[in-house]
């Protein structure tokens, strides 16, 4: 097809809207089910982008979860453990294919924002993950192909209407790509940046040390970083996204933002929130939100009398802040990424207190001197890149 003609653009009362190639060629893309909007192909190709730069990366099946053109969560395709299969909600599906595994891991990294998520896979989509998918709230998926299987899955979901998109993973874009502002053609040139090892050489740190995990762990920040609207920070843990603060004014913001979500990932790990007596009854999006509110500091609104009664066998103590701080002071060796530099050492203050001991950004802020100073006394390994990662 040459053109996909969209119901609208970013609102209802954006009319008339459409994708096509200036060039009059053929799109890369063919819809298989449903009908996309403006945003679904917006999230679709920035996934896309994503996933396939990880799978080049680390040689391994990836998969991400996209809101509003930021990802929610990237990860790998590396196996579960128990706890993850658990608070991913997929301990009922038996041994799943690496693919699954990336998808579970990208979903499952902050199931709150990944409600309604638009989904990319780096590989053909296999009956485990069109499973996982089906039983999940999301809008769509983009793939380089599916499984006859897989296909007529994801057919039945959303009453026939879920959005199934295939892409042409041959597709090399234009060199230079425009956009629109206010009337205006902006023009730039596509980044094509190459994120491996080499960016990751210049150790700035005392600690010198990055083990084969950790440099894996840092490919996967800045290849998130890359397709996530700026100011973005992001952590990462074990292959996998833990928390990405993006769109944010303020450095300090993102690395907060983040963090908390990286924290809020580890405490669902806890025995306080694995233990939880929920009702048999009570479906998994309404758990992630029980949960998202007990592990917060409005607990008293699934706590209080009349409401745990709506969620919880019985009422579920109190998980205090002592217990907490207690349960997030064991998470260690978090990776975390910035799409610029840190201007300042709170930034790695804050990092350090969701467990990061690795971290990749680009340096070049008069203020480097005491940045890495503060990563030094964490006993940090701390890589300047020298690039950055802006996308807007």
């Amino acid at each position: 097809m040459k053109e996909i003609e969209l119901k609208y653009g970013c609102n209802p009362n954006q009319k008339p809207s459409r994708i096509y190639l200036e060039n009059g060629g053929d799109l890369p893309v063919t819809v298989l089910n449903g009908k996309p909007g403006y945003i679904n192909f917006l999230d679709a190709f920035n996934g896309w982008q994503l996933v396939s730069e990880l799978k080049k990366a680390t040689g391994l099946p990836a998969a991400t979860s996209f809101k509003h053109v930021s990802p929610a969560g990237a990860a790998v395709g590396l196996p579960l453990d128990e706890t993850l299969s658990k608070i991913y909600w997929v301990d009922d599906l038996g041994d799943l294919s690496p693919l699954a595994c990336a998808y579970a891991r990208a979903r499952g990294a902050d199931r709150m924002s990944s409600f309604g998520d638009f989904i990319a896979l780096s590989d053909i989509c296999d009956t485990d993950t069109a499973r996982l998918i089906k039983r999940e709230v999301s809008d769509g998926v983009i793939a380089p192909g599916y499984t006859e299987e897989a296909l007529d899955i994801l057919k039945q979901k959303k009453k026939g209407a879920y959005n199934v998109i295939r892409i042409d993973e041959n597709y090399v874009p234009a060199p230079i790509e425009k956009k629109q502002v206010f009337g205006i053609t902006f023009e730039q040139g596509r980044n094509e940046l190459d994120i491996n090892a080499d960016l990751f050489s210049n150790i700035v740190t005392k600690n010198k040390e990055i083990p084969e995990k950790a440099l894996i762990d840092m490919k996967i920040a800045l290849i998130t970083l890359k397709y996530t609207q700026s100011n973005s920070v992001c952590y990462v843990k074990d292959g996998q996204a833990i928390g990405i603060g993006a769109g944010q004014q303020s450095r300090i913001h993102c690395t907060r933002l983040a963090g908390q979500k990286a924290d809020n990932w580890f405490l669902r790990q806890s025995p306080e929130v694995m233990g939880l007596p929920f009702l048999d009854t009570l479906g998994r999006a309404d758990r992630d939100n029980a949960i998202d509110v007990y592990m917060g500091d409005e607990y008293e609104d699934v706590l209080r009398d009349g409401e745990w009664q709506k969620r919880f066998r019985e009422r579920p103590e109190v998980f205090t802040a002592e217990k907490k701080k207690a349960w997030l002071s064991k998470n260690s060796e978090v990776t975390c990424g910035s799409d610029a530099f840190f201007p300042f050492s709170d930034n790695i203050e804050r990092a350090h207190k969701s467990g990061v001991k690795y971290i990749a950004q680009p340096g070049g802020s008069v203020r480097d001197d005491l940045v890495i100073e503060c990563a030094d006394r964490y006993d940090m390994v701390m890589a300047f890149t020298g690039i950055r990662l802006f996308h807007h």
